[in-house]
């Protein structure tokens, strides 16, 4: 199947064939080419991560939209999740050079019988909430990094945990791909960019913009000598007033570990997962020591 010219601005390929044909070309050429793994409903934040990778060097940059059925646990809204292809591909003329959006049977061929695990990492907090997300994260990284055969991928430090696992798996299978981390997009409140925001009404949406502050003054709190697990329960309390409807967990954690920590005297990472409405909104933030 020849590349897609014709529905979008962008080329897309919709098979591993094609776009390793392509990308083959551009390593001939002498180009360096970047991945930018995603399952569209693109934003702002999403932008960004290309412009990572080009800081890097890229000069060849390939969008992923790829709604992926593993990485959703039972109830969760695979179904309804947000696929705007048109819009994407609107979003990315002049930003990629091409969008690779496969369907299901190209990733999960007919008997697909293979998966990809990593333990340590993954063992806490969205793998504690979330059993079977990170297998279905790696697994799909894992055949993109390898279908792409990029020379280095971008993924948002939001999902920080699924940053942290994805490094381990390409260090472990020895992939031949720099994994690249992009900071947090936040929008003029100061709410993490993501694209199930737009699930909330008004009302929570002004709750969920202060979701980073009280990250941010918890974070501050610790840095300052207060009780770890005092301030942290402080700070769950102060969301669920909010009109969180729950709070899986707000807690710090050993920055390249997710080990729990009872004091900051080294680099840490406070980070937090709780319900508003009908979305699960994700956040962290780095907690340098105190010097």
């Amino acid at each position: 199947m020849p590349l897609d010219t014709t529905s979008h601005d962008v080329p897309v390929a919709r098979t591993i064939f094609d776009m390793r044909e392509l990308v083959a070309r551009w390593h001939g050429a002498g180009e360096k080419v970047a991945l930018v793994p995603t399952m569209g409903a693109l934003h702002a934040g999403h932008l960004s991560l290309i412009r990572v990778a080009k800081d890097k060097g890229a000069t060849k940059i390939i969008v992923s939209i790829f709604v992926n059925p593993t990485q959703f646990g039972p109830g969760e809204d695979y179904e309804a999740y947000p696929r705007t292809e048109a819009s994407d591909a609107e979003k990315l003329v002049g930003q990629a050079d091409l969008i690779f959006a496969p369907n299901a049977a190209e990733m999960y061929p007919t008997g697909y019988a293979t998966a990809v695990s990593v333990s340590g990492v993954t063992n806490t907090l969205e793998g504690e909430a979330r059993p079977t997300h990170f297998d279905g994260v790696a697994t799909i990284v894992a055949k993109l990094l390898i279908a792409a055969q990029a020379d280095c991928a971008v993924f948002g430090e939001k999902d920080y945990q699924q940053l942290l696992t994805i490094r381990q798996m390409a260090r472990d299978l020895a992939l031949p791909v720099e994994i690249l981390g992009g900071p947090i997009l936040r929008e003029p409140d100061g709410l993490a960019m993501s694209s199930r925001n737009i699930y909330l009404t008004p009302g929570e949406r002004a709750a969920a913009g202060k979701l980073n502050i009280i990250l941010r003054e918890t974070a501050t709190a610790v840095t300052n000598g207060a009780d770890i697990s005092s301030a942290t329960e402080k700070a769950k309390t102060r969301l669920l007033d909010l009109g969180f409807s729950q709070v899986d967990y707000l807690t710090v954690r050993d920055t390249e570990t997710l080990a729990p920590i009872d004091a900051i005297t080294k680099p840490a990472r406070i980070l937090v997962a709780a319900k508003i409405g009908k979305p699960r909104l994700l956040d962290n933030m780095a907690i340098e020591v105190k010097s």
